[in-house]
């Protein structure tokens, strides 16, 4: 039956409750689907056993208390009416990724698929009311005065989205709220606060970008050599992913900066990351230390690991260095671990007591090759140790001194596999150059080595750069 509505087909304002978990792990409490063609209106609402605890603090916000969801159906007593209700319809919810993406989800635990068109509400209203800067709904319920009772509840956030629908068919003429509606239903899948010609500004190109949510501190620093569209599969994924719902749902602008190239954007990016701490890049954020084994010939042919730090050696410089750990305890995990595998002697490494020519504990299980009775000589013994740890051995800096690297118009300035700063002209480079110093890291280390066919000792470069 035709209907006076813009959109090809009819809308389904959607709303969803849930325990507070990221998309992947998180489940639903309440669902309410206000299906709306126009002309009649038709309501589904359900409360939804998560079959697990909700917190304190998600209770106290929604008022729906484990009490009310003990008795409630599960989502796959549900799933097939919630199919039926949204099949056909655009789903149209305020910040329509984290209502999408948690049903989507709960349908995927089930093996069913699970695709609809999208509208965002939060979107529509930045592009209709552009005058305003927070689109959030209580800006909406106050601004536009809509009616509802229970702030938090499935039904009358559903409800009030709809309420806004209607405001907006009497406010503006049916051409432009359809062109408003194309726009963002074509536009790329980008978070409600982004907008898509902010992404088009961006460049395909080396770089690195940052984004930002509520404050100036980055909760999130990447690089690629595509930018635009490294950040764009960034939003294509949040659906399946807790980490990139997690940015979806906190990002509120986007900072990029192009580079001269893969070098750079790499450097660029463990710079920045370890000056301002994101968040969510855990991996390459500064650690207190660096911990590594450095093998000792203790007597002719024998061969012994002591822990050492980084402030305690020149990690670039020492080459009988074996591992980067983030702390002493990982090191004597992964050493521990080569021992097992390979049967070697931690008595006669000195890693466990005993009297020379005794059988080390592993050896009366059978579980060490007898280096410690003799069985097998300690060069023997040593060998299989460094051949062992070998993957892990670092690299000692192949110059007498600092080395330039050149890619494009810049210039990177590294020593003893430490970078100490990138020139654009010849007097950046010239400073760096007499007042340059830098931390011995890890993931810098991998960068440099991977690209050390690269790297010029300094006494053979060309010094200009202009």
């Amino acid at each position: 039956m035709p209907t006076p509505l813009i959109t090809d087909k009819p809308l389904a304002f959607v709303d969803i409750e849930t325990n507070g978990g990221s998309v992947s792990n998180g489940k639903i409490t309440e669902i309410a689907i206000i299906c709306y063609d126009g002309i009649t209106v038709s309501t589904y609402t359900s409360l939804i056993n998560p079959e697990s605890p909700v917190p304190a603090y998600i209770q106290q916000l929604t008022g729906i208390s484990n009490d009310m969801l003990s008795d409630a159906p599960v989502f796959a007593e549900v799933a097939e009416t919630i199919r039926q209700k949204l099949d056909g319809h655009i789903f149209v919810a305020h910040n329509v990724r984290f209502d999408y993406g948690f049903i989507k989800n709960a349908f995927k635990r089930l093996d069913i698929a699970f695709k609809a068109p999208l509208l965002c509400t939060v979107k529509l209203s930045r592009k209709l009311y552009p005058q305003y800067q927070r689109h959030g709904l209580d800006q909406l319920i106050q601004r536009h005065q809509l009616q509802t009772s229970a702030r938090h509840r499935a039904y009358d956030d559903a409800h009030a989205i709809m309420q806004f629908w209607q405001i907006i068919e009497r406010t503006f003429t049916p051409e432009h709220l359809a062109k408003a509606v194309k726009s963002i239903m074509l536009s790329p899948s980008l978070p409600a606060h982004i907008d898509a010609e902010i992404i088009e500004s961006i460049p395909n190109t080396f770089g690195v970008y940052l984004f930002y949510g509520d404050n100036n501190l980055p909760i999130y620093i990447g690089k690629s050599n595509r930018l635009r569209q490294r950040i764009l599969s960034h939003f294509s994924s949040d659906y399946a992913l807790p980490k990139e719902m997690s940015i979806s749902m906190q990002i509120k602008r986007i900072e990029h900066i192009v580079c001269a190239g893969e070098v750079d954007a790499l450097l660029t990016e463990s710079r920045l990351i370890k000056e301002r701490m994101p968040t969510m890049n855990r991996q390459l954020r500064r650690n207190k230390s660096v911990f590594s084994w450095l093998l000792n010939e203790s007597q002719p042919g024998l061969w012994i690991p002591s822990l050492v730090s980084g402030q305690d050696v020149e990690l670039g410089v020492n080459p009988h260095l074996y591992g980067l750990y983030d702390t002493a305890n990982d090191a004597c995990i992964a050493l521990r671990q080569i021992i097992k595998e390979e049967k070697l002697c931690a008595q006669t490494l000195g890693l466990e007591k005993g009297k020379p020519g005794t059988p080390c504990f592993a050896r009366q299980l059978k579980k060490c090759n007898g280096a410690c009775v003799g069985l097998e000589t300690h060069s023997e013994h040593s060998k299989r140790l460094i051949t062992a740890m070998a993957k892990q051995h670092i690299k000692p800096w192949p110059y007498k001194g600092i080395s330039l690297l050149r890619e494009g118009t810049v210039t990177h300035v590294i020593h003893q596999w430490c970078y100490l700063g990138t020139a654009h002209n010849q007097d950046e480079l010239h400073t760096i150059l007499q007042s340059g110093t830098g931390d011995f890291s890890r993931d810098t280390y991998r960068i440099l080595l991977k690209h050390r066919h690269k790297l010029i000792p300094l006494d053979n470069h060309e010094l200009c750069l202009d």
